[in-house]
């Protein structure tokens, strides 16, 4: 039955037999989502898996956001025990969410002011022969493409690249290397975006504790301090500061942002601020917890404060 015909069965059946009319519904999706993928994707993952297997030298490229390139990093850190791979962070590539509220580059995804504060951090990575802004280089995987796949990508972020290169390497694993920082020690350092906030929790139990330190945007540090009058706030010069900061720490709070996914990579202890409405990150390994609501955020803080 062509796609056409069933198209006019599920108009039929909305008014004659409502369980058909969903089974038809369904179908149609799956496929629409087939013929997405063996037209246009089914190649790709094709062609890539042929550069893995063939080639010595990889390029990768991705174009944000900061922590979705991070996630990517479990999978080239594997890749790299191989070949020889490059990473080229796009620039000014418009948002793909409307209305993406307080985003820090504004209506693209990366600027050049976030890329030159990311570039320190990559370049600190010794299975990165490469970490530039790209300029058209040829690519062989280009990790945007998670967001293009006819999935729903609501799942570990980690993963979605596992899906991309046929790879599934230990996230258990660091996949970050940063030294400590030679000065800002032991603090709890505490990143909270306006992004992925959960409704749920309230923060200012945080004013009975000692040593917290904010490191993220001013303006998110003035929103928290408000609730938290004792918060100190520290201006990171790049991102790689940032990285040495948190792998310093006691251990870091914060809610699903850049800096989470840099304490993930570290495997710093840490506590994370769940997403209830995309919870597409969590944690894995030891002295790592996230929390959905007020009680449990208080007893995974105070376990890890005093530990």
């Amino acid at each position: 039955m062509s796609i056409k015909q069933k198209v006019l069965l599920k108009y039929w059946y909305k008014y004659t037999n409502y369980q058909k009319y969903q089974e038809i519904k369904n179908g149609l999706k799956t496929d629409s989502k087939l013929e997405a993928y063996n037209k246009h994707f089914s190649p790709v993952i094709d062609a890539i898996n042929e550069s893995i297997a063939n080639k010595k030298v990889l390029n990768f490229k991705h174009s944000g956001h900061l922590g979705d390139i991070v996630y990517s990093f479990p999978v080239i850190k594997e890749l790299a025990k191989t070949h020889a791979c490059n990473l080229y962070i796009a620039s000014d590539i418009p948002i793909h969410v409307k209305n993406y509220y307080k985003h820090p580059a504004g209506k693209v995804m990366l600027n050049s002011k976030l890329i030159s504060k990311l570039l320190p951090l990559l370049k600190k990575q010794e299975y990165l022969s490469t970490a530039a802004v790209w300029g058209g280089q040829e690519i062989d995987i280009d990790l945007d493409l998670f967001r293009d796949l006819p999935v729903d990508f609501s799942f570990l972020s980690h993963r979605w690249y596992f899906h991309i290169v046929g790879i599934q390497p230990d996230l258990n694993i660091p996949y970050l290397e940063v030294d400590e920082h030679p000065v800002i020690k032991d603090k709890v350092v505490i990143v909270r975006s306006f992004r992925a906030r959960n409704y749920f929790v309230d923060y200012s139990f945080l004013a009975k504790y000692d040593n917290l330190l904010f490191i993220g945007i001013q303006e998110e540090y003035e929103d928290l301090k408000a609730v938290v009058p004792n918060l100190e706030f520290y201006d990171v010069k790049d991102f790689y500061e940032m990285a040495q900061i948190i792998k310093s720490s006691r251990f870091f709070l914060g809610n699903q942002s850049f800096a989470y996914a840099v304490a993930d990579g570290l495997k710093v202890p840490r506590l994370l601020e769940a997403n209830p409405p995309f919870p597409v990150v969590y944690p894995l390994g030891e002295n790592s917890y996230d929390f959905y609501f007020q009680q449990h955020f208080e007893t995974f803080f105070d376990t890890l404060y005093n530990r």
